[in-house]
């Protein structure tokens, strides 16, 4: 007989953190090499563990909703399946003796100290107390316990929404009529990608970085003369070509005239880096955000850009995206505007970068330009765009400068 660890490889985590989202079989079932065994969520991307060996499931360590570290072994598998399936059925009659036991306990419980309840009736002391000092008939309260047993806050639930006419005369609630009615929600639990987000954003904002925002506006039309007679080609290679392809193009010529950019603060010293990682953050609907990362982008000319990026956007909408995929970032890039926003900010910062660019929606609009000597109206697309950065590393002189450049390569593209 053998016994095959199940953990979680470095390589596969790359310093992100896990929280075991569900096991995906259960002690005693057959599985095969390679076949997915646990659900795993990280602040970035779902993903799997799967089976290193051919055999049944022999039991289970780590708990769902337990953060998991790298190499802790999660659970066992066995490539003799008879033993499994014993040691399986040993577990699981063990656990109903449990739940048998403590069911007879409180039934015998009930019988004992209050013979106003009939024994199969499933209510918890402080339950039973309530329901009398209330004058309550428990048969009219629907129980959220096991088993159906009625619970405190069942109980309390119960009294909050009970109509005045509903009330038992000597009853405590009597004569109190509340107009306003309790607030009644659903409450839909967070993912782990969500904590993760929220603690991420929260530490980047109040504890880590002094965030300024500073806003540029930017004519986009000869990007748009230019995509115009070049997607076609581009699409005929199987690569979409995006405005944020020129955003990342463009991101490069000004990190290299202000390359405090692309960099990470130290409590001594700038890191200042000669690759541009360029991260493109990516809604994933009510699921959370991405930013898969697009590697090296200062050696890339526009066509390598679009490829690349179209391959990476393309991998986080459809849940494939790795933790290798979203790390090494130097800079990220919010297009905020796809979903009709103007402006954001300030928008927060990825740690540990010292700035992300925002790019708001495209409209066109009304601006005057000197026409043969004459000021005249003209209609032109415009966005704006925005630069959030960390006030440690970064001052208005940095930021503006870094954006009349950025503004300077989109607008004389060609």
């Amino acid at each position: 007989m053998s016994t095959i660890d199940i953990t979680l490889p470095a390589a596969q985590l790359e310093g992100t953190s896990a929280t075991l989202s569900k096991w995906l079989v259960k002690i005693g079932q057959q599985v095969k090499a390679g076949e997915p065994l646990i659900e795993l969520e990280t602040d970035k991307v779902s993903m799997e563990i799967c089976a290193p060996e051919t055999g049944s499931l022999r039991d289970i360590i780590a708990c769902e909703g337990e953060e998991i570290a790298v190499d802790t072994v999660l659970g066992h598998i066995d490539t003799d399946s008879s033993s499994v399936v014993s040691h399986a059925k040993a577990v699981n009659e063990a656990i109903d003796s449990v739940i048998n036991k403590t069911a007879d306990t409180d039934s015998n419980s009930k019988r004992e100290n209050d013979d106003d309840f009939s024994a199969h009736d499933l209510i918890g002391p402080a339950a039973r107390r309530l329901l009398k000092s209330h004058h309550l008939d428990h048969s009219l309260i629907c129980g959220s316990g096991r088993r159906g047993r009625v619970t405190r806050n069942d109980v309390r639930a119960y009294i909050t929404n009970m109509p005045p006419e509903t009330m038992v005369p000597n009853s405590p609630m009597s004569g109190q009529i509340n107009t306003a009615r309790a607030l009644k929600g659903t409450m839909v639990p967070h993912t782990n990608m969500r904590k993760a987000i929220a603690n991420h954003m929260v530490s980047s904002l109040l504890e880590t970085s002094p965030h300024v925002t500073s806003i540029f506006e930017m004519d986009m039309s000869n990007i748009i003369e230019h995509r115009k007679w070049h997607k076609k080609e581009y699409a005929e290679c199987d690569v979409k070509l995006t405005f944020t392809a020129y955003f990342l193009a463009a991101v490069v010529k000004a990190v290299q005239a202000v390359p405090q950019v692309n960099a990470r603060f130290h409590e001594d010293a700038l890191e200042l880096f000669s690759d541009i990682n360029i991260g493109v953050g990516t809604a994933l609907g009510d699921a959370g955000l991405v930013v898969p990362v697009v590697q090296q982008v200062q050696s890339l000319n526009l066509f390598s850009i679009a490829k690349a990026l179209s391959a990476q956007t393309e991998k986080a909408r459809n849940g494939k995206l790795t933790p290798s995929d979203m790390k090494n970032g130097t800079f990220t890039i919010s297009n905020h505007g796809v979903s009709g926003s103007l402006i954001a900010t300030p928008i927060i910062i990825n740690q540990p970068e010292v700035a992300i660019l925002g790019v708001g929606k495209l409209e066109k609009r009304v601006v005057v330009e000197e026409v043969n000597g004459v000021d005249t109206m003209v209609i032109k697309p415009k966005c704006y765009v925005s630069l959030s950065i960390d006030h440690r590393a970064l001052d208005a002189h940095q930021t503006n400068l870094f954006l009349a450049e950025f503004v300077d390569l989109i607008e004389n593209w060609g």
